[in-house]
């Protein structure tokens, strides 16, 4: 994997970390919410993620939090 594609897949894991905590849910809530484990979730969420995320998720993902699918995107705009 090329370091510009690890690069935002981190930074995704990031992001979705920082909008589950501020909505108040574990990563188990999540996962139970979106029907994947918690397991798949924590290595989303991993720094050191590697692990691909397909669009239909991420949509449920926001859905979940409430929150627009750009907004798993805006990389600059939070202070992680």
């Amino acid at each position: 994997m090329d370091e510009k594609r690890f690069n935002t897949l981190r930074l995704l894991g990031i992001t979705i970390s920082y909008y589950r905590k501020a909505r108040g849910y574990t990563q188990a809530q999540l996962a139970e919410e979106v029907n994947i484990s918690r397991t798949h979730m924590s290595n989303i969420e991993a720094p050191n993620a590697k692990t691909s995320v397909s669009l239909n998720l991420l949509m449920d993902i926001a859905d979940a939090l409430d929150i627009p699918v750009k907004c798993l995107f805006d990389f600059e705009s939070k202070e992680f």
